[in-house]
């Protein structure tokens, strides 16, 4: 067994502690700095699977590090290789020297996610790393609330998974006290911007206010991307419904559209920028969170039996993920098993008829205008505050 490469996280100097002693970097803060909130409607149906909605609520990220690294003046060191023996030689030498080391790779193949990714089916996503035996155990921070484990031979096939990021590390320093006010308003704008203006990337339509009206328009229409064709009743339905639950309440944005955690980031924003208006802002975002719990409550209502069941188990898996990570890993494949089997239940004989259909779709839609008609008043109250 090889010896551990543990991160002493030494932090900073004494002289940088005195600096940044006054400036704890929230989760909620830092979520608001790199642009806060988004809305965004995108439906995908691939060959030879059921069609899913995927409903952005956060801003937008990808594999590069998001704004808030830029806002705050963060250093970043990048370093990419196409050897493997070097890739873990890079993450065993920042350990060494008391750097926890980001990693990309497919977090599906790593052995605490408790389900096998199809054929040509992965999902890449940065990882920390802050613990390394060769030939052994790796200690990884990954979206849950414990520590997670893997084999450095898995996290190695994962890094190589896809060559834009393959093998690709960064390390990190601290950020710039001096630039958090600007980082605030920057953070703040990026939000109205997507929320109300022109996206940084796509169509208006899909994002922001735009694409609850995009949502509510597709169920009531009949267009080929309609509910009542594209998540017709059935297994199309079903794959629509719960692709919508799953993408906003547990895909590990915050649930509640993430609206409750942007309220509490104003909260800290009105303290940084001196404005009390923003606190007043938070409790409208507080109000529009209280609105998405009504619209996934209505996605998978208690009132069929199906949909609860399914709810249930989604949640359960989620907390378990969250709350025990590797060692709830059984746990998890055995409701990720009793879910297929649902979902089985559900194309052989879908709890709803046609009518009741319908009027889940109207139920749904006023759901979504209701989400759209609170955030429209947020929205405007926030621009007035950053006025």
């Amino acid at each position: 067994m090889g010896d551990w490469l543990p991160c002493q996280c030494p932090g900073l100097s004494r002289r940088d502690r005195s600096t940044h002693r006054k400036t704890v970097y929230r989760s909620d803060l830092l979520m608001g700095i790199n642009g806060g909130l988004c809305a965004g409607y995108f439906s995908f149906e691939y060959t030879g699977e059921l069609p899913h909605l995927h409903f952005l609520t956060r801003y937008l990220f990808d594999e590069e590090p998001g704004k808030v690294f830029e806002r705050l003046a963060i250093p970043m060191r990048m370093q990419q290789t196409t050897d493997s023996t070097k890739a873990a030689a890079n993450v065993i030498n920042a350990l060494a020297q008391g750097k926890p080391a980001i990693v990309w790779g497919d977090v599906l193949s790593l052995p605490y996610n408790s389900f096998a990714p199809g054929a040509g089916y992965w999902l890449i996503m940065p990882v920390l790393v802050y613990g390394y035996d060769p030939v052994g155990e790796v200690k990884i921070a990954d979206r849950a609330r414990v520590g997670l484990t893997a084999s450095a031979a898995d996290l190695s096939v994962a890094r190589a998974k896809i060559g834009k990021v393959k093998n690709r590390m960064m390390t990190i320093g601290a950020p710039n006290p001096d630039k958090l006010t600007d980082a605030v308003r920057s953070g703040i704008q990026a939000c109205i911007d997507i929320m109300l203006h022109e996206p940084p990337v796509g169509h208006k339509s899909s994002f922001g206010l735009d694409a609850y009206q995009k949502w509510a328009k597709l169920l009531e229409s009949r267009t080929k991307d309609s509910w009542a064709v594209r998540f017709a009743p059935g297994a199309r339905m079903y794959a629509g419904l719960t692709s919508s639950y799953r993408y906003i309440q547990v895909w590990f944005t915050g649930g509640r559209g993430a609206r409750h955690i942007y309220a509490d980031f104003l909260d800290e924003a009105a303290v940084i920028l001196e404005s009390p208006a923003l606190q007043e802002v938070a409790q409208h975002f507080r109000t529009a969170a209280v609105a998405w719990d009504g619209l996934t409550a209505a996605l998978l209502p208690d009132a069929v039996p199906l949909f609860r069941e399914t709810r249930e188990h989604m949640e359960r898996s989620y907390h378990l993920f969250l709350d025990q990570g590797n060692a709830s890993v059984d746990e998890r494949r055995a409701l990720h098993q009793r879910l297929k089997v649902l979902e089985t239940t559900a194309a052989k004989d879908f709890p709803l008829s046609a009518t009741e259909a319908v009027a889940m779709r109207q139920n749904l839609r006023e759901h979504v205008l209701h989400v759209h008609d609170v955030e429209k008043i947020a929205l405007s109250a926030l621009m007035e505050a950053m006025a």
